[in-house]
């Protein structure tokens, strides 16, 4: 084999220092639509609606919405620049590699991977929820009953839901890479015609519709009351978009098996991102309008307001219809997050980042990395054992706590090697999509409002989880507990032992035989 056999996108490879070993069959649809997927509105606008109708209010919603969004665009196109100049499944941890050093991937990259697999758990927990509530209403009592006296029955109903979601994901990884990108495909349109038909309905369908002043006006003062509202309160509110709209560096880390990549996984990142943004905003809309200042009391105390809100404002027949249509998109979302995580794992382990690294790098005879999808399936099931145990309410507050770190170890990843490559400046030699000059103030935007968010979504949501009086430990923030954890454990695991072996990103690329040897790229520092 020599450098004249390869195509483009394996020349650019070669040039990142690694062979194609993934099989390239995705076009730039399918990059696009399992970015698309993860973020996916049917699932995050609906199980975390509640933390900004409940802390901010509807203004938290129809104008925060939009406001946090174009933030988020900041952080996608500065990541768009990076996949266009360094197309890889390490994405994110290449990245970082590349552009600082080894101990800035090797961070970066835990942090990407914790990340990763806590969203294939928290989507498909959210899920198994969602349909326990769902044949709840189709009247099956006798198995999900909803009395104080049922709750850990419940909890325990709902985790073994979880579990056999979590092995159909698994399974249809490992069945086929082709398959997948058919499934996500599918998954774009059945968001967009979803979304279409939830607000048509939402619209359409009840008697009464909350006025503008109350969706683009009403505050919810939570638990602080009005005067830390602005400065605590709202920003609490901010999970709803943070949250939704995260999961857009699966872009990135299929880059591997599409073609144009380049092109293909830059566009991916942000134009998943820009139509998420207008297609939640549309379906948020929709519930809120529905959300009568009369179903306030019944919203308030629903475990999911969305639901809260669909139950109240539509008849039980089409309720049933709208939840299954969101349920369908959490399952989706579900599958894309596996294949996600799966290819951040490989992408890791070919580095020798992963204990087991041999393993979990392996492919299958289908070229899909089998052993890697076990691995985000376990460990997804793993961290949510604690959901097993749920507190006296019913809240699983252990496996809750673990979520909420998602967004902060996601985005903590995601702004790593956005902050290395303004420091870097003008040295840094951009791909085929640049943002050019302009990256000298939407990098800066980026990672200053991740930064702040990693502060606000380390607070407590309610007074109870400060030290006091009226503390109780079902109401504590463990986000921040479980950040400076992560850091201590990857920390001490680094610099005690992997600094020795490690050494970022390995060049797989001259285990070709005869294979002349190929210049580094040009995103090279």
């Amino acid at each position: 084999m020599t450098t004249e056999t390869l195509s483009a996108d394996e020349q650019r490879l070669a040039e990142l220092g690694y062979k194609q070993e993934l099989k390239r069959g995705w076009s730039s649809f399918s990059n696009f639509a399992i970015s698309f997927s993860i973020i996916s509105v049917l699932a995050g606008c609906f199980t975390s609606y509640g933390q900004a109708f409940l802390n901010g209010g509807p203004v938290a919603i129809s104008i925060g919405w939009p406001v946090i969004a174009c933030l988020v665009m900041c952080v996608a196109v500065s990541m768009s620049e990076l996949a266009s100049a360094m197309p890889t499944a390490g994405g994110i941890y290449y990245w970082a590699s590349k552009l600082g050093n080894p101990t800035w991937g090797w961070f970066t990259g835990w942090f990407n991977l914790i990340g990763l697999v806590a969203c294939v758990a928290s989507v498909d927990y959210a899920a198994a929820s969602f349909l326990q509530y769902l044949l709840s209403l189709y009247g099956t009592d006798f198995i999900f009953n909803f009395a104080s006296t049922s709750i850990h029955y419940n909890a325990h109903v709902v985790f073994a839901l979880f579990l056999i979601i979590l092995v159909i994901h698994g399974l249809i990884n490992v069945f086929s890479s082709h398959l997948v990108s058919i499934f996500n495909g599918v998954s774009v349109w059945w968001h967009v015609l979803g979304v279409a038909v939830i607000a048509i309905i939402l619209f359409a369908v009840p008697s009464h519709h909350a006025s503008l002043s109350f969706v683009f006006g009403h505050r919810a003062f939570g638990a602080f009351g009005h005067h830390m509202y602005w400065y605590y309160t709202l920003p609490l509110g901010f999970l709803l978009t943070m949250y939704t709209i995260t999961g857009y560096d699966a872009s990135a880390h299929v880059s591997e098996e599409t073609h144009g990549a380049s092109q293909a996984a830059a566009k991916g990142i942000w134009r998943s991102v820009f139509y998420s943004a207008i297609v939640g905003w549309i379906v948020l809309m929709a519930l809120t309008f529905a959300a009568t200042p009369s179903h306030l009391n019944t919203i308030d105390s629903s475990g999911f307001p969305a639901l809260g809100i669909i139950t109240t404002a539509l008849g039980t027949g089409t309720a049933k219809f709208v939840i299954f249509i969101s349920l369908m998109g959490q399952l989706f979302c579900g599958m894309a997050c596996v294949t996600s995580c799966s290819r951040m794992t490989f992408a890791f382990s070919r580095d020798g980042a992963v204990p087991g690294h041999n393993l979990w790098r392996r492919l299958s005879a289908r070229q899909t990395p089998t052993w890697a999808v076990l691995f985000a399936v376990c460990f997804a099931a793993v961290i949510t054992i604690p959901a097993y145990f749920p507190d006296k309410a019913g809240y699983p507050v252990a496996f809750f706590a673990v979520t909420s770190i998602t967004v902060i170890g996601l985005y903590i990843a995601y702004t790593i090697p956005v902050f290395l490559r303004w420091r870097m400046g003008d040295r840094f030699q951009p791909g085929p999509w640049t943002l050019g000059k302009k990256y000298k103030w939407i990098n800066v935007i980026a990672f200053s409002w991740v930064g702040l968010c990693v502060i606000i979504f380390c607070l407590p949501t309610s007074p109870a989880g400060w030290f006091g009086s009226s503390f109780t430990l079902s109401a504590v923030n463990y986000a921040p507990i479980v950040t400076i954890g992560l850091i201590v454990i990857v920390g001490i695991w680094y610099f005690g032992w992997a600094r020795k072996t490690f050494t970022g990103p390995v060049n797989t690329f001259n285990e070709l035989d005869g294979l002349a040897e190929v210049a580094p790229g040009p995103s090279s520092p």
